[in-house]
């Protein structure tokens, strides 16, 4: 068995950086302050004058709403394409790799019970 270094400390500045979402209380953090800055900019929405093109774009919050709306159809959709789309297991079975016999004495199993 290779012998892993373990050691924040010998990974490249890039790892040691993105190690700070390691702890999930830190990618919480990450969630809340997005969701600070959703409702921040969904407030600012109301306190400036917008040129539109149509009337339903002077409603406040409109394109985060949109947003979420086509948000979701897309996931609603994906989700009814999936019945569609999906084969079932055994669709590529006979020229599947893992469908072919693999010989045991060529496994080198290894036993890890103490």
């Amino acid at each position: 068995m290779a012998n892993h270094k373990d050691d924040p400390q010998s990974y490249p500045a890039l790892g040691r950086w993105l190690m700070f979402v390691d702890n999930p209380r830190n990618v919480d953090r990450i969630c809340y302050a997005l969701y600070g800055l959703c409702a921040f900019l969904v407030v600012l929405d109301f306190f400036y004058y917008k040129k539109v093109y149509t009337t339903v774009e002077k409603i406040p919050g409109f394109y985060a709403i949109y947003g979420f709306v086509m948000c979701a159809l897309l996931v609603i959709c994906a989700k009814a394409m999936r019945k569609v789309l999906m084969r079932d297991e055994t669709y590529y079975a006979p020229y599947d790799v893992e469908s072919e016999e693999f010989p045991e004495h060529d496994l080198d199993r290894e036993s890890h019970d103490v």
